[in-house]
Order: structure tokens, then C-alpha cells, then sequence
């Protein structure tokens, strides 16, 4: 399952300080967390081990079985935490064809001070990620923030788009394994959907992974800084089997 998700060092599910899993966001914004793609739980450890832990954490993934490991394996160490199966179509972790392709989240409005979505936009289609905005807008408190991560580009340089065309998929046959998108667009369609981008964290690698805080406040947008990360090479995760929307739903 870790293949499948990013790092498979368990150094980086661990939280063995007890620190904020995030530096840089505020201590009361981990008091309600809804994790977007919480896939096996790495955040989710993190922040049971976090110390405060959140007052409320909920967490959903479209892999079935992967909520199956969760609900089994993390629920139990910590009451405030749940797992729920985000039952959307997704052609390589859940290829049922009766699922819609987006889905509204399974809680309130206005309940969690913070939404963490690493991870998710980056494989999300342009129609998916204006859902997707919106559904993250609702579920906020007022003074809650979305934390995401985004692959960037700048249509300028692409004149060939139509005005409709805003993300470019690195795949043919697969067009979720990974996603960039305008940032002007996805500034003016989070406006759109009530919400401002009130803080930025550039890759670590050119070209890969920004971190973007938005935010249901009044704030003065920044401008996005320079890439000056050094170049390297981040593939999005694969594992070693392409069949793989059953694991962790075997038989015991």
C-alpha cells in the first residue's frame, strides 16, 4: 500500500517528537481535520501521534481497502479518529463503473478547521478539481484552511490551448496519474468557489509538488514565487502490480 501512495519508509508515517505534523500552519488548525485521500494513514499517524492530537479527524480515500487497513489498524488507537470510502471512480484503485466520477463529502458544512489534500489534485481532472474546490470551500469553518498540493504551469506558454483547456495529464491512457494545472486558473476558480490562496510553498524538487494554503478570508493574495529548486526526478507512485483495487479486501 505504500508503493501506491508516495514514501515507503515508515520514518515518514512516524511522528516520534509528538511535533505539529505541519510547521508552518497554526497549532488550532489541527482541532478538526478532514484528511482528502488519506490513503493507508500516513498523516493520520502522524497526527495521532501529534501532540495536541485533533480533537476530530476524519479521513476518506476511494481504495476501498485501504480504508478497510485504517479502520482496522488505526481507528482502534485513537476515538476521534474514522475512515470512510470515498466510493468514486477511480480506473486504477477503484475501477467500479456504476461510480460517479466525484462525489459529495459524507459531512457537514462548515465543520473541520482544517482539509488536507496531498496528493489529490495532482491526479484530479480539470471538471474533478472544480468539484472538488467547492466541496473543500463547504466543509470549512470560516476561518479554516485548505492545504493541498498542485503540479503548476503557466498557459502563456501554451498558446495552443483553447480558453477552456486548463491542465495538461502526462498520460494518454491514463490521464490521473498525473495532472498540472494553470495556476491562474486554479487561483480564479478557488475564488470562485469562496476561497483565497493566503499562503504558498514552492517544491523541493523544479516542477513538482507546491504546497498552496486557501482560506474562506479577506487575505492579500501572494504571487508565486521563482521554481528555484534544484531539477530532479519524483515519478508518481506506482508499486509493482497494476491489479491492485483489491488490496487489503482479501479474505482473512
Amino acid at each position: 500500500m505504500r508503493e501506491l501512495v508516495g514514501p515507503t519508509d515508515l520514518v515518514a508515517f512516524d511522528n516520534p517528537t509528538h511535533a505539529l505534523v505541519y510547521s508552518y500552519l497554526e497549532p488550532k488548525l489541527y482541532e478538526k481535520v478532514f484528511d482528502f485521500g488519506c490513503g493507508c494513514g500516513r498523516v493520520a499517524r502522524q497526527l495521532i501521534l501529534q501532540n495536541p492530537r485533533p480533537k476530530l479527524y476524519v479521513g476518506v480515500d476511494l481504495h476501498a481497502g485501504m480504508i478497510r487497513w485504517c479502520q482496522r489498524n488505526l481507528q482502534p488507537a485513537a476515538p476521534s479518529v474514522s475512515f470512510l470510502h470515498h466510493d468514486v471512480f477511480f480506473e486504477r484503485f477503484n475501477p467500479n463503473p456504476n461510480s460517479p466520477s466525484v462525489a459529495k463529502f459524507p459531512v457537514g458544512d462548515s465543520q473541520f478547521t482544517l482539509v488536507n489534500a496531498l496528493s489529490v489534485f495532482t491526479h484530479l481532472k480539470e471538471e474533478q478539481a472544480v468539484h472538488y474546490l467547492r466541496e473543500c470551500a463547504r466543509i470549512l469553518t470560516a476561518e479554516g484552511v485548505l492545504h493541498a498540493s498542485w503540479f503548476f504551469f503557466d498557459k502563456r506558454e501554451f498558446p495552443m490551448l483553447h480558453p477552456e483547456d486548463n491542465a495538461l495529464y502526462v498520460s494518454y491512457l491514463h490521464p490521473g496519474a498525473a495532472v498540472i494545472f494553470d495556476r491562474n486558473w486554479v487561483r480564479a476558480t478557488a475564488r470562485q468557489a469562496g476561497l483565497k490562496i493566503g499562503g504558498i510553498v514552492p517544491p523541493q524538487i523544479r516542477g513538482h509538488q507546491w504546497i498552496v494554503m486557501m482560506t474562506k478570508q479577506q487575505v492579500d493574495e501572494p504571487e508565486f514565487p521563482p521554481d528555484t529548486a534544484p531539477y530532479g526526478v519524483a515519478a508518481a507512485p506506482a508499486g509493482a502490480r497494476w491489479d491492485v483495487s483489491d488490496m487489503g479486501l482479501e479474505p482473512e
